[in-house]
């Protein structure tokens, strides 16, 4: 398991423990990772994390399209071997996102149940966010237009 902030660490063994789930995945709602079980490399790590939080997205903004009201909680998948849990939560360090991957040997609804216990500590343990002024380095821009023409071959 490696953790970015350990204050998640308790929480995740227990959700990790209690859903049986092979492999999770904390992230904040742009893709930043936070902790991860059970991934191999970290390439995995981060299109797992990529793809949850664009997957979130989008299915928040279908929500707010259909007037739904809000988001839809969780996007869920039940298959022959494997379920995947991919939900959002919110932190005082704002908008979190866990993903889970369970075997037969659980079930959605203990899923849902270890999850919403997980969302809950993270947000008690959660210390206040830290104010943090962003400044762009004085160079970014033109830095960034060299980057980008050295990859995608501009003048």
């Amino acid at each position: 398991m490696r953790v970015l902030e350990p204050w998640v660490t308790d929480p995740l063994v227990e959700f990790v423990r209690e859903s049986s789930a092979r492999v999770a995945l904390v992230m904040t709602s742009s893709g930043q990772v936070i902790a991860q079980h059970g991934f191999t490399r970290s390439l995995d790590v981060m299109a797992a994390a990529a793809l949850g939080a664009g997957i979130l997205a989008t299915t928040s903004e279908l929500a707010r399209l259909m007037e739904h009201g809000g988001d839809f909680g969780a996007v869920v998948h039940q298959g022959d071997r494997e379920g995947v849990w991919l939900g959002g939560f919110d932190t005082p360090r704002g908008r979190w996102i866990a993903l889970a991957v369970f075997g037969r040997e659980s079930s959605i609804g203990l899923v849902r149940l270890f999850f919403d216990r997980f969302a809950a500590q993270v947000s008690a343990a959660a210390p206040p966010p830290v104010a943090v002024r962003e400044v762009l380095a004085e160079g970014f821009e033109r830095e960034l237009d060299q980057s980008l023409r050295a990859l995608f071959g501009g003048t």
